[in-house]
């Protein structure tokens, strides 16, 4: 069955608010100059990263029908969403609708027989039934109180750091939510749409998030990515804040922490490319709730060039998120951490017939299932680690998705 896409003439679904109406059929991304949102599905693709590229391409390829923007993210399209663990299955979802917008156009991937009018019926009746209501009371638990975690983690965790060849080891905290309603995950998304404007913001198989982390995209023949390690917490009080910035572009220890991130990319990459570099100095990018150090990293791709889940699989984890040397922060991961990350800091994000799309790594992110929603937070552990200093960074990180959790406006 072929996927066709056309233009949007003027005034077709104009009006409508594209990470609302994604937020409420739950099958959104929203980056930058480019948002798509699938209505129903044709295909569930089980995806892992050693075997799961080459069948989810071919799946799209299958698909391919008439294309009239020849723009990436038009035809066919998977929205996907992998596990932190390489092993384990991931999803794959190709809509039989996929509404989007690339620099103000609008266009529309449907397959023979679905016209315009349709979609514009099936879109006001996704946002007129998505639900609205919140809870009317909501219970914590994790599995390590923040004493426990900071104590028998962290400060194991560096300590073992210093006693080893580890440079970085990153660890992670759970933070489970149980309702006595579902939460509404329409609302949710567009507030997190609302408050992280900079962020890809995403909802696929009710695993939603407002990631400022690009662990790798294809577009063409360029490739780029744009890691995040180093954060401070934001503060209401400017001169603080300024203050906070400069102490994260000073810190020895994020600055390590960064560039060990920086390095482990360039080296992954290369092998796919006849360029590619990085900037030479982080710059600090700043969130409703931290600032982070951030470094664009972007190449040329050797020809042809490989499918962004072939990058994805290549690079997938960074050190960002496991560690380095990454075989031995995995396992004093898996020894210490003590629960299931599942799809925390794992690849989320889009891929298209062509092998063009984008990945987030999955922070800032919840999994909803009607009234439970799971929440992570993590942080990088060297050497130089300060356990109270980093359980506080934590803190800052949860109150990014719990805000939106709790009190969407």
């Amino acid at each position: 069955m072929g996927l066709n896409t056309v233009a949007f003439s003027a005034g077709q679904l104009a009006d409508t608010d594209l990470v609302s109406l994604g937020a409420s059929t739950g099958l959104l991304w929203r980056s930058g100059a480019l948002t798509l949102v699938g209505l129903g599905e044709v295909e569930q693709v089980s995806l892992d990263l050693t075997t799961g590229p080459e069948k989810l391409m071919g799946e799209l390829e299958s698909r391919r029908g008439d294309d009239q923007m020849g723009v990436p993210g038009s035809g066919p399209v998977a929205f996907t969403v992998l596990p932190f663990d390489r092993e384990a299955n991931g999803v794959s979802i190709i809509p039989e609708i996929v509404i989007g917008d690339v620099d103000g156009q609008r266009f529309m991937t449907s397959r023979d027989g679905v016209g315009t009018t349709e979609v514009q019926e099936r879109a006001a009746e996704a946002i007129a039934t998505a639900a609205s209501d919140m809870p009317g009371r909501v219970e914590f638990s994790m599995g390590k109180a923040a004493a426990e975690w900071r104590d028998e983690v962290v400060a194991k965790a560096r300590d073992r750091l210093r006693d080893s060849d580890m440079r970085k080891a990153v660890f992670a905290r759970e933070l489970v939510l149980e309702a006595d309603a579902d939460f509404p995950i329409a609302r949710v998304v567009r507030d997190l749409g609302r408050r992280f404007p900079e962020a890809m913001v995403f909802a696929i198989d009710g695993f939603i998030g407002a990631s400022p982390e690009l662990l790798v995209s294809r577009s063409g023949r360029t490739v780029r990515a744009h890691p995040l390690a180093g954060t401070a917490s934001r503060s209401s009080d400017p001169a603080v804040d300024a203050e906070r910035v400069e102490e994260l572009r000073s810190s020895s220890k994020d600055r390590t922490e960064h560039q060990i991130t920086i390095d482990w990319l360039l080296a992954e990459l290369l092998p796919f490319c006849s360029y590619v570099d990085a900037e030479p100095e982080p710059s600090v990018l700043s969130m409703a709730n931290v600032h982070h150090l951030g470094t664009m990293v972007e190449g040329v791709l050797s020809a042809p060039p490989v499918s962004v889940v072939e990058l994805v699989s290549a690079v997938h984890p960074t050190p960002a998120l496991g560690g380095d040397p990454q075989a031995e922060a995995l396992e004093l991961i898996a020894e210490l951490e003590g629960f299931d990350r599942a799809r925390y800091g794992g690849p989320t994000g889009w891929v298209d017939a062509d092998g063009n799309g984008e990945f987030a790594v999955s922070v800032r992110t919840a999994q909803l299932q009607g009234g439970r929603a799971t929440v992570c937070a993590g942080v990088g552990v060297v050497a130089q680690s300060d356990p109270e200093a980093e359980l506080l960074e934590t803190q800052a990180k949860f109150r990014a998705m719990l805000g939106s959790l709790l009190n969407p406006q």
